[in-house]
């Protein structure tokens, strides 16, 4: 019997009982169906180790077992980081002040292409060699590019007086 003969022949007798198991231990059929797929992903890579028989069950119950518990780690360490993630936006939010609403205006009154070196270099935090890459262009013109950009985002600004000195001169 070859290995792959004997993987459809523990596939075939066991999914249904691997299907119930991991169904009543799941709370969608999505999870069931990741739980069994990858149940039966490590019994093919694993096909010699399974043993003969009817401990085949017991050692792919086993298997599903891991399973289920690595897919609840997993859901646990998401929902951790999702909080995480919503407490660092939401701090992110309160501390954007109002004073930089020109700067997002100027920023918005770029072309599509200063915005994006911009961003790239600014936001992303990417060098000249990084900005190359990502734009499809030689690093002389990705830095040529960004030194154009922030020159003309440097004159939107001189143009645009910002809120603080509006405050100041009333």
């Amino acid at each position: 019997m070859t290995q792959r003969d004997r993987f459809e022949a523990v596939y075939d007798t066991y999914y249904p009982a691997i299907q119930q198991y991991a169904a009543r231990r799941t709370s969608s059929p999505e999870d069931t169906a990741d739980v069994l797929a990858e149940t039966f992903l490590i019994a093919w890579r694993r096909i010699g180790d399974v043993p003969q028989g009817d401990k085949a069950l017991l050692w792919l119950y086993g298997v599903a077992r891991r399973v289920l518990a690595n897919q609840q780690r997993g859901a646990s360490r998401r929902a951790v980081l999702a909080e995480r993630l919503r407490d660092e936006l939401a701090a992110a939010r309160t501390v954007t002040p109002v004073e930089l609403d020109h700067v997002r205006r100027a920023f918005d009154e770029l072309a599509e292409r200063d915005r994006e070196v911009l961003a790239l270099a600014c936001w992303e935090g990417l060098r000249g060699e990084q900005i190359a890459q990502v734009m499809g262009c030689t690093a002389i013109a990705a830095r040529t590019r960004l030194h154009r950009a922030r020159r003309r985002l440097a004159a939107l600004l001189e143009r645009q007086p910002s809120r603080t000195m509006v405050m100041r001169k009333a």
